[in-house]
């Protein structure tokens, strides 16, 4: 089953069980692929769709990180919400060990010796961490093994 036809289905189950907060996020997912989609006038494959989900994943994360500094726990709530069932939708995340263990294929791979070298490992990386992992997260492990 495809993600977009994972969505649909969740939708409706939402509207049928009135649970209107999870509706509104789904909702909020749906619009962000049909968004993309008509910029770009292509069909999303699943793919894409994880790349979207994963920005908004990421936005969530930094809005929580915000909120908190702020003292405003009831955006807090809404947003740790809303980054839970954009979760859902996500591969399951990698450990540090299976990501620690990526970086170092990708670099000796490239035989990236510096940090000019560091755009080739990302670009080898990017595939099979998408959705699976905090890329900011992982950018910095790829910079101290590349100056450290």
């Amino acid at each position: 089953m495809s993600l977009k036809t994972r969505l649909q289905d969740d939708t409706k189950a939402a509207m049928r069980s009135k649970d209107k907060r999870r509706l509104g996020v789904i909702r909020l997912i749906m619009a962000a692929i049909k968004q993309r989609e008509v910029d770009e006038r292509i069909e999303l494959d699943d793919t894409q769709i994880l790349a979207v989900l994963d920005k908004m994943a990421k936005q969530r994360r930094e809005s929580i990180a915000q909120f908190r500094q702020a003292d405003r726990d009831d955006l807090v709530d809404q947003e740790q919400f809303e980054l839970d069932l954009i979760s859902d939708y996500l591969p399951t995340a990698l450990s540090a060990e299976e990501i620690s263990r990526l970086i170092d294929q990708a670099i000796h791979a490239c035989g990236a010796e510096s940090m000019r070298d560091m755009g080739k490992v990302m670009a080898q990386l990017k595939p099979q961490l998408q959705g699976r992992a905090d890329m900011s997260a992982v950018s910095a492990q790829i910079k101290q093994r590349l100056t450290g």
